[in-house]
């Protein structure tokens, strides 16, 4: 199977409870574990997080067995980390089947909703979306599909909860990131919107009708990158030396050819093991937001 430029392969959190994430993953969101092990020191090294070696892992696949991992890492929490206050990744959009029911589903002990279902503001009205924090602060938007716009194929979910479809990254510089995306992965500019963004005015404490601009970058009709423009409030994100960051720490996207990226590699790129690999080359590198991106190459 051809596995076009830029399909998000993974989207990995870190989360402070190993056992106790993969029981909300497994057991209330429904995903299906795949593998657990820990972190070998040659892939820590691949992302710069020498202090991620040995720690703890698993990997989760939706129910649909849609080629998509979510992977969670064990490491400390980290005191100064807020949601959706600093730049990165911010969010991990998941395709689900019906969003109006997941609010009930999700214990508050493991789980933080943060937006009820609705049609984002400004938007045609092509899905509804409603926002989670997980058991590692991390950010998931649960997305049910309405309508398919004229110009995106969005992924109608085949289990309760289904393949990430897009990964939204917190700016300081949008047109940076724009240019960054289109000229190493070959991702196009597709469309801006302007909307009151609820999560960056609850975080930032702007009034309910401030407007943030984002941008979204694609592959033909595939979605990939949600670039959202964040105030100068925002900060780099706070991280434990020699760790992955807290909350959503690293996206995997699919290339065909690692060496034609020109990035500047954290690490020579290598062959991994497992599921999410299945001994392709990958490597890693940072991104304008100080965002880790993991390149897997499809071939």
């Amino acid at each position: 199977m051809t596995i076009a430029q830029g399909t998000i392969l993974a989207g990995t959190s870190t989360v402070p409870d190993l056992d106790q994430a993969v029981r909300a993953y497994c057991d209330i969101l429904g995903l299906d574990l795949v593998e657990t092990g820990r972190i070998a020191p040659p892939q820590a090294d691949s992302w710069d997080c020498p202090a991620t070696a040995q720690a703890a892992y698993a990997l989760l696949r939706p129910a649909s067995g849609a080629p998509c991992w979510f992977r969670l890492v064990e490491q400390p929490a980290h005191a100064d980390f807020i949601p959706t206050t600093s730049y990165g990744w911010a969010a991990f959009e998941c395709a689900v089947a019906d969003a109006h029911a997941w609010p009930e589903r999700l214990p508050g002990e493991l789980f933080e909703v943060r937006g009820l279902p609705r049609t984002p503001g400004n938007l045609e009205p092509t899905f509804i979306a409603m926002q989670t924090l997980g058991p590692g602060r991390e950010m998931l938007y649960l997305n049910q599909v309405l309508n398919q716009p004229a110009d995106t194929d969005l992924p109608e979910a085949r289990s309760p909860i289904d393949r990430i479809f897009i990964v939204v990254l917190a700016a300081s510089d949008r047109g940076a990131c724009i240019a960054w995306y289109g000229r190493h992965l070959g991702l196009a500019h597709a469309a801006d919107h302007t909307l009151a963004y609820s999560m960056i005015n609850i975080a930032f404490a702007h009034p309910a009708d401030h407007q943030t601009t984002l941008s979204m970058m694609h592959n033909g009709r595939m979605p990939v990158v949600e670039i959202d423009g964040y105030p100068d409030l925002a900060r780099p994100r706070p991280r434990h030396p020699g760790m992955l960051p807290p909350g959503n720490a690293l996206v995997s996207l699919a290339v065909s050819d690692l060496d034609a990226c020109g990035l500047d590699w954290l690490a020579p790129p290598q062959r991994l093991a497992g599921p999410l690999y299945d001994g392709r080359r990958s490597a890693t590198a940072i991104g304008p937001a100080g965002e880790l991106l993991e390149c897997i190459e499809t071939g």
